[in-house]
């Protein structure tokens, strides 16, 4: 690796490969604190397909050398010294050069595009297209995220004293280095050099789950529409890496499908379709099936608007009882068995929750991309913090989680409203007939960590001339399944 570091790897070359041809060649950097070996199944799939793979150990972790870098530079220089390497000493195409990976892997392989030329194809799989949109949305530290990914590191790695000093302000709310957290996080964001990535040109297949709990679909598909390339998204029901989760096993799985096919077109020349085929592919939470579309932005056909009407104020520091639920347990049990995170929505405590909902639904409503909310906020103090959930309501007033996301605001006048706009986390959830939709403001969620003083109280308002609303995309009429 770079400077001379040893990262250790797993090298799967074809049958019968005798020296007396090239193959393409993958490389797969591994995802944070997993082993070499985690790539072992597909490798072994793609080698008998006539690729060479090269899984390697990211530089810090397990036998590897080095400290961990987070995808830094030296991560990125990494990379193109593994394809050196590969053309070096295997049978590999120098033509026909692709990279991928889940998480770590996928954001090493995107940020590597930007600056190797060679690569000509990428599958980056519960990866990042901006790290800070992903574990700092809304100004709000994702606490369990964070923890969990500092935790793992320190299990099976070798954290530098950049990451532990960079974890440390984090958790502990240093805002005196907040601005120095942000560009570390530039810095290894591959939105911050769309620019490159676009002009190498790399085939881009971009793949993450719903309910990701550190790289929530919003910033991906962000990321997506501001590639010119050739390229792919595609959204599952789960957690992070848990779509593409059981292919690593070895067993049947759509997003390797999926990936392989985009390696056979984009690097064997394959005519497989793929590049015909809709681009964007979500498969919905509520039903399974999947869904094709031209664009992202062409998923929604509508929007419902729940109008936040009148004035509520609430205590801060209290949890309703409406919340996210936790890291991985709770988006999986909605991608196995449809059970997402829940709330009674009539028992929620008005003192701490502010609660809004629509009347009810004559039709079912295919909620499809990303719910926006608008309000105007008053605090008691020049800080806080507040979570938006969406629900889906039944007639008993049991609330099904849909969507949510945190927001947090420093430096503000008390007593002086200011404006609030937020994205929630981007999902396709189907509201059966009959049901309605919730909009519930709390103060307290255990997956993020939030910034209210104790006793201070934050209003939400809707002034006449500046209205507040929630604005819930929908898909009408009818929208064709697609087979994977």
């Amino acid at each position: 690796g770079d400077g001379g570091v040893v990262l250790k790897a797993n090298v799967s070359t074809p049958a019968g490969a005798d020296g007396t041809r090239r193959y393409p060649v993958i490389v797969l950097p591994t995802s944070w604190a997993m082993p070499q070996v985690e790539y072992l199944a597909q490798a072994q799939k793609l080698a008998d397909a006539g690729y060479v793979v090269v899984g390697y150990n990211s530089r810090g972790f397990w036998q590897s050398g080095g400290q961990i870098e987070t995808a830094g530079p030296q991560d990125i220089a990494d990379a193109s010294k593994v394809i050196d390497w590969a053309l070096a000493h295997t049978p590999a195409d120098p033509q026909k050069i692709g990279m991928g990976g889940v998480s770590y892997g996928a954001g090493i392989s995107l940020l590597t595009s930007a600056f190797d030329k060679r690569i000509k194809a990428v599958a980056a799989l519960s990866g990042w297209g901006d790290l800070i949109g992903s574990i700092y949305s809304g100004r709000t530290q994702h606490r369990q995220a964070a923890q969990l990914l500092g935790g793992l590191g320190e299990l099976t790695g070798r954290p530098g004293p950049e990451l532990r000093g960079i974890l440390k302000d984090f958790l502990g709310s240093n805002l005196a280095k907040e601005q120095d957290m942000i560009a570390w996080g530039k810095k290894r964001s591959p939105a911050t050099y769309i620019d490159k990535i676009n002009a190498n040109g790399a085939a881009i297949m971009l793949g993450n789950a719903w309910g990701d709990s550190l790289f929530p679909p919003n910033q991906y598909a962000d990321f997506y529409e501001k590639l010119t390339g050739p390229k792919r998204l595609e959204f599952r029901p789960g957690d992070h890496a848990t779509a593409e989760g059981l292919g690593l096993l070895g067993l049947p799985n759509d997003t390797w499908n999926h990936t392989r096919q985009w390696f056979d077109h984009y690097l064997k020349g394959t005519d497989n379709g793929i590049d015909r085929a809709a681009p964007v592919l979500l498969k919905s939470r509520s039903t399974g099936a999947y869904e094709g579309y031209q664009s992202w932005r062409d998923v929604p056909s509508g929007h419902r608007k729940i109008e936040l009407t009148g004035t509520q104020r609430i205590r801060t520091n209290i949890d309703s009882g409406a919340n996210g639920g936790l890291v991985f347990l709770s988006s999986m049990l909605d991608q196995f068995f449809r059970l997402p995170p829940m709330a009674s929505i009539p028992l929620l405590p008005r003192s701490v929750a502010a609660v809004w909902e629509s009347g009810r639904y004559a039709s079912e409503q295919r909620v499809r991309g990303t719910t926006r909310l608008h309000t105007t906020v008053t605090g008691t103090a020049e800080s806080g913090t507040a979570i938006a959930y969406l629900y889906d309501v039944g007639p008993l007033g049991l609330g099904k989680l849909v969507s949510h996301a945190p927001f947090t605001f420093h430096g503000k006048t008390p007593g002086r409203p200011f404006g609030v706009d937020l994205e929630l986390f981007s999902t396709a959830y189907d509201v059966p007939a009959g049901h309605r939709l919730a909009v519930v403001v709390d103060t307290v969620d255990p997956l993020y960590i939030e910034h209210n003083p104790s006793g201070a109280r934050l209003t939400f308002s809707s002034p006449a001339d500046d209205p507040s609303y929630v604005s819930v995309p929908v898909r009408e009429g009818g929208q064709p399944s697609h087979k994977a």
